[in-house]
């Protein structure tokens, strides 16, 4: 199995080439976006020296999923997916905040928590909570979107103070945000799931607020399964869970959390195939659908052979 971990495509009309810790992304005459999902993996804002097979298709089958379930609520930027690994959309302005929504008290909530610090992103939370409890509403701590480097946690307060967002766009995304959680926690409960946190990204487009990137993916998403919740609560026992953490953990336990000095440890062969077959596993729990496995081999020409038709199509 050969993973994709970089492209190197020049289109017709291309404007300009963002390569993004996962996806690279191609500007087409400031019209459209070409997002290609590549199999690059990261943790701690820092991408892994290996790819992991399958997991730019996962990421972009279960993003496109999710995109057209939810567009009742919010219009979203998707104008075509020509390939498994590809997503063509419209051109938007992007807001420079993720906006992250937590139901329960786990990942960076929990570290955080367990510090002592009872609050984050200028939100209180409630004493007396262990790990992975729910809150009793979710609560929205989002970050600074960083082109380089590590995003940063920052209050509601501090963004409008610092105008990083118009308090009329951001009362907007406050209310898709909690409205689109809302719906995945609806689609995951129905697939024996909790979602647990996530978090969304939007933009600007003809003055009209559009949800952009992926949404309810493993690398956006932490999912537990719903089933014995509550006992392993009770019980003291860690969740069962489907999300990226898994890898997060293994960095941990090896030494590494993405800070200066730190190596990455070594991933080999066993380890990569068992990342990929945790994101196939949640791919087909998260979605309800069987993982059709697309061939690896020729993977950048077929992608470039898909885009291209798709961008003639659209004119």
């Amino acid at each position: 199995m050969s993973a994709l971990t970089a492209t190197h495509f020049n289109f017709p009309k291309q404007k300009s080439f963002y390569k993004g810790k996962v996806r690279d992304v191609y500007n087409i005459d400031d019209k459209y976006l070409v997002m290609v999902a590549s199999d690059r993996i990261s943790a701690f804002d820092v991408v892994l020296p290996k790819g992991i097979p399958y997991k730019g298709q996962v990421l972009n089958q279960i993003a496109s999923k999710f995109l057209t379930a939810t567009k009742d609520i919010v219009p979203n930027w998707v104008l075509e997916v020509p390939d498994p690994v590809v997503t063509i959309g419209r051109v938007c302005e992007p807001f420079k905040v993720e906006m992250v929504i937590r139901g329960y008290l786990a990942g960076h909530a929990a570290r955080t928590y367990n510090s002592g610090i009872r609050t984050l992103c200028g939100v209180n939370m409630p004493e007396g909570l262990k790990e992975n409890d729910k809150f009793p509403e979710p609560i929205i701590t989002p970050t600074t979107k960083a082109s380089e480097g590590h995003d940063e946690d920052i209050s509601r307060e501090e963004i409008l103070k610092q105008g990083i967002v118009e308090e009329k766009y951001y009362v907007q995304l406050e209310d898709y945000t909690r409205k689109l959680y809302a719906r995945g926690q609806e689609i995951a409960n129905k697939m024996g799931l909790i979602l647990v946190d996530t978090k969304y990204e939007f933009g600007l487009c003809d003055g009209k607020v559009f949800l952009m990137d992926e949404i309810h993916t493993p690398d956006s998403s932490r999912y537990f399964y719903l089933e014995g919740y509550q006992e392993r609560q009770n019980n003291g026992e860690e969740q069962k869970q489907l999300s990226k953490e898994f890898v997060r953990r293994w960095l941990i336990e090896n030494g590494f959390q993405g800070k200066d000095g730190q190596t990455v440890p070594e991933m080999n062969e066993t380890w990569v195939n068992e990342i990929s077959d945790r994101y196939i596993e949640l791919f087909e729990k998260v979605s309800g659908d069987a993982f059709i496995k697309h061939p690896t081999d020729n993977l950048p020409e077929r992608v470039e052979k898909n885009i291209l038709a798709a961008l003639a199509k659209l004119g």
